[in-house]
């Protein structure tokens, strides 16, 4: 058997071919981004796509479930969120063949808006959920959420977090599993969800679920490790990982199926023990549904943080254990700060610096020009999800009519194609009079310049039909249509005044390739 070190997030494209999996499709997000990249550079007879947006990843990988291959959707934690709509009703109609979603959690918020615990959807849309630990078991628990996908008629989710998916380990290579397409097999009551199909899809949901964890508590997925019968320890994800090196002599229960959870398996772990302790990332979920079962519980989350990542050092405190005195070398006691800024010839600052000169309140959305909230620009005043910004704008406006006049909207192009389209659309529906500012810099940045609908190509880097942001805007009713180069422009403050003086819908198009990108 061939071994390489890979990343988690390559190692998760690895599963995927190995299970035969033909359709993968995404949105770029940090930190699952690689896994699609991976899949498009290592495996292309692999149909790979970069999706407009989450829900339509999601609903072209079970498409082609469904037309009989399995397939595969990726997407960071809050893409979940856009993917949800699909998602719980996918659960009613089972799928064809087999059907796995990636779901990457980032627990320190290294690159997100929040915090989420995603193994909450898989208790929330009744389906099972695979967590692995380390690059290795990312790619096995891949192949073998493919398997379960089929054999329970379900969709998989399998949640890895930031440290599983950048971190690098020794990966087995296998040989792709050999998988014959299913036809497709027209059949209403289960694939159309109309309410009477559904109540009764309903049922099927919660025998499989039953079905389900007796699967898990017979799972291999779940593993005991016996130590001293002293303490036992609960314990999923990199957290495991922590754990072992701080208390390589207890008990524990390393939990790789966290949906449904193995609950005679836990049961019988912790009647082998004297203390049971549960050791996670972010919420209390194995512990809360252990004590939920009956199963006393010794310590928890009342010796670990709800909020951030663990790291060895914590897990080791609180176990209880003593941390190494080896000390790193001695590095200057205050260092230079520096935080993130927008690149040097970045074609956002001209547009940052008109919109801090005009004092504008700036309602902002999910991108590189995220940045330009921070010094030396100061001028971005909101920012929440992707794609908000402009109904946002909309709603400021309804509350305050004058607002428009002295606020803008800014979206990037790869944001305004994954949410923001729907938004323009409301403003000139609702009689919005609001100006939109779109930064297109001809890519998907912040995630390493990843296409997108407006680039006129594809992942697999194919000339395709490119996307006129310009006439999709003036499609909807918008007839204040500008595209301008940021660099190139005399007068910046002065268009983007004149447009949000003038009281109908405006968009305003500052295109200008990205300093850094490759093309």
């Amino acid at each position: 058997m061939h071994k390489q070190i890979m990343l988690g997030n390559e190692a998760a494209a690895r599963g995927a071919f190995e299970a035969g999996c033909q359709v993968a499709a995404a949105y770029p997000g940090t930190p699952s981004t690689e896994i699609l990249e991976a899949v498009g550079r290592n495996h292309p007879q692999i149909k790979a796509q970069w999706s407009p947006n989450e829900k339509v990843a999601l609903e072209v990988a079970f498409g082609a479930a469904l037309g009989g291959v399995r397939s595969l959707a990726v997407m960071k934690h809050v893409g979940l969120n856009v993917a949800a709509d699909p998602l719980f009703t996918f659960s009613y109609t089972g799928v064809n063949a087999g059907l796995v979603v990636i779901t990457a959690d980032d627990p320190g918020q290294w690159s997100s808006q929040n915090e989420q615990d995603n193994r909450h959807y898989a208790r929330h849309a009744k389906v099972p959920m695979l967590e692995p630990s380390s690059p290795e078991e990312t790619r096995c628990f891949i192949r073998e959420a493919f398997q379960i996908s089929e054999k329970f008629d379900c969709l998989v989710l399998v949640r890895i977090t930031t440290r599983i998916a950048h971190s690098r380990a020794l990966v087995n290579l296998e040989e792709e599993l050999p998988t014959a397409p299913r036809s497709f097999v027209r059949n209403p009551p289960k694939n159309v969800m109309i309410p009477a199909h559904g109540r009764r899809r309903h049922v099927e949901v919660e025998k499989r679920l039953n079905d389900l964890r007796s699967f898990s508590d017979q799972s291999d997925l779940n593993v005991v490790e016996s130590g001293g019968r002293q303490r036992g320890i609960i314990t999923d994800s990199v957290a495991y990982q922590y754990v072992k090196e701080a208390a390589p002599d207890d008990s524990v229960l390393k939990i790789g199926m966290v949906w449904p959870l193995p609950e005679q398996k836990i049961r019988q772990f912790a009647a082998e023990v004297d203390e049971l302790l549960v050791v996670e990332e972010l919420d209390p979920f194995i512990e809360n549904w252990v004590r939920a079962a009956g199963i006393p519980v010794t310590r928890g989350k009342d010796i670990l943080p709800m909020c951030g990542e663990l790291t060895p050092e914590l897990v080791a405190e609180a176990l209880g254990k003593k941390q190494d005195s080896h000390k790193p070398p001695v590095c200057p006691e205050k260092l230079p700060i520096r935080p993130p800024r927008l690149c040097k010839g970045c074609p956002h600052v001209p547009v940052f610096k008109a919109l801090k000169n005009l004092d504008l309140n700036v309602i902002g959305d999910i991108g590189c020009y995220t940045l330009g909230a921070l010094p030396p620009y100061n001028s971005m005043h909101t920012q929440t999800c992707m794609g908000a910004s402009i109904g946002m704008h909309l709603g400021m406006e309804k509350a305050d009519p004058e607002s428009a006049g002295r606020s803008v909207a800014v979206i990037g192009d790869s944001t305004f194609v994954h949410s923001g389209i729907t938004g323009l659309i409301d403003m000139v529906y609702n009689h919005g009079t609001g100006t939109v500012i779109i930064l297109d810099n001809r890519t998907t940045a912040m995630t390493g310049h990843q296409e997108h609908p407006g680039t006129g190509v594809t992942l697999a880097g194919e000339p395709t039909r490119e996307l006129n942001l310009a006439e999709l805007c003036r499609a909807v009713g918008v007839d204040r249509v500008e595209l301008f180069d940021p660099f190139a422009v005399d007068d910046l403050e002065k268009l983007i005044k004149t447009e949000v003086e003038t009281r109908e819908p405006s968009v305003l198009i500052a295109r200008r390739p990205c300093i850094l990108n490759k093309g």
